[in-house]
């Protein structure tokens, strides 16, 4: 069941990173960014309970504190154009 569910983000992880490539707008990429990063938590997490291995959660931990701070600088720099204001 697991590996389905695996499958499953996977597939919308590349529906994902389509939008990141392709979106229209600014905002809509970095939105789809947004869903990624949590996406792949999802996984990693997922995957760490697949594995019955504690240390994915580490990683799991520190990506989503990563993306978090990563997708506000993202949105400040496209709404200002630059990040030392």
């Amino acid at each position: 069941m697991t590996d389905i569910v695996l499958w499953g983000l996977l597939l919308t992880a590349a529906l994902g990173f389509w939008r990141v490539v392709v979106g229209p707008t600014i905002p809509d990429r970095i939105v789809a960014a947004d869903t990624l990063s949590t996406l792949l938590t999802t996984f990693i997490v997922l995957l760490g309970l697949r594995f019955r291995n504690a240390v994915f959660l580490d990683i799991a931990l520190a990506f989503a504190v990563l993306s978090f701070a990563d997708v506000l600088i993202m949105a400040k720099y496209f709404e200002h154009g630059e990040l030392h204001r």
